[in-house]
C-alpha cells in the first residue's frame, strides 16, 4: 500500500522519467517499466529516504536502457502514422479540405480540419467507436446468456482491459478498438461472465469459454502480446 502521492522526476542516466512511490509494506526497492505511460516506476520502503532510493535507481541505468530498447515506439496521432483499428492497419491521412470527422477509406483514416487539433479528433473518434462496439457486443453476449448488465462505459486504465462491478456495470479500455475483433470479443465474454461469477474459479472459466466463440487462452496471449503497443499509440512523443 502506498503511503503518499507518487511524483515524477528526472534521474541522470535514466532515459525515462521516474515515478517514485513510498510503499508501506515494501521491504525492498523495485524498478519496473510502465510502457503504456513511458516511465519507470520506482517503489521503495517507507522508512527509506527518497534520495537513497533515487541513487539506487540511477545505478540500474544499464538495465533500464536495455529494457527500454525493446519497447515498441510511441505512435503519435499524426499524418503518416499507421494505427490499427479493429485489427486493420490504417495510415492517417490529413487533408484540410476533408470533413473533420475521421473517415475510414480503403487502407487510410482520412481526417480534415485544423492540423493542431487532429490528435484530439482522432482520439475522440476512436473512443466513440470503442463505446459503440462495447455496447453492441456486451448486449449481444449478455442477451444470449440471459445475464443483465446495468451499464457499459469506456476508460483508459493502465493495467486493466475491462472491469465488472457488483452493481452490474462493465467498463472497457477504449484501446481495445485497436485490437482484432475476436480479442475484443474475448474481453467482453470475460467481463460478462463476471456478472455471474465474481471470481476466476472453475464455474467462471466454464462460462467464459461458453460465451466466447474461440480459444480463451489464445486470445489472452494475443492481447498480452499486443497490449504494450496499443497503450503507446496516441501518446505524446
Amino acid at each position: 500500500m502506498s503511503t503518499g502521492r507518487s511524483d515524477l522526476t528526472e534521474v541522470a542516466g535514466l532515459p525515462w522519467p521516474v515515478e517514485v512511490r513510498a510503499m508501506e509494506n515494501s521491504k525492498s526497492m523495485r524498478l519496473r517499466l510502465d510502457e503504456g505511460r513511458g516511465r519507470l516506476v520506482l517503489t521503495h520502503p517507507r522508512r527509506m529516504s527518497r534520495r537513497s532510493a533515487l541513487a539506487w535507481a540511477e545505478q540500474q541505468r544499464e538495465w533500464a536502457k536495455s529494457q527500454i530498447a525493446t519497447v515498441a515506439p510511441v505512435i503519435p496521432f499524426e499524418p503518416g502514422s499507421v494505427i490499427p483499428i479493429e485489427g486493420e492497419d490504417l495510415v492517417i491521412r490529413w487533408d484540410p479540405s476533408a470533413p473533420r470527422r475521421p473517415q475510414r477509406i480503403g487502407g487510410a483514416l482520412l481526417c480534415g480540419g485544423p492540423i493542431e487539433s487532429l490528435p484530439g479528433r482522432l482520439e475522440r473518434f476512436l473512443k466513440e467507436l470503442a463505446r459503440q462496439r462495447a455496447i453492441e457486443r456486451t448486449a449481444a453476449v449478455a442477451d444470449r446468456a440471459g445475464i443483465s448488465v446495468s451499464k457499459v462505459s469506456i476508460g483508459d486504465t493502465r493495467s486493466r482491459w475491462g472491469s465488472c462491478s457488483a452493481s452490474g456495470a462493465i467498463r472497457y479500455n477504449w484501446r481495445l478498438i485497436m485490437a482484432p475483433p475476436d480479442v475484443f470479443d474475448w474481453v467482453v465474454a470475460h467481463e460478462v461472465a463476471h456478472r455471474r461469477h465474481m471470481n476466476h474459479g472453475p464455474q467462471f472459466k466454464a462460462l467464459e469459454a461458453a460465451l466466447f466463440d474461440g480459444d480463451v487462452a489464445s486470445a489472452r496471449l494475443r492481447l498480452r502480446a499486443l497490449g504494450a503497443r496499443l497503450k503507446r499509440i496516441g501518446r505524446p512523443v
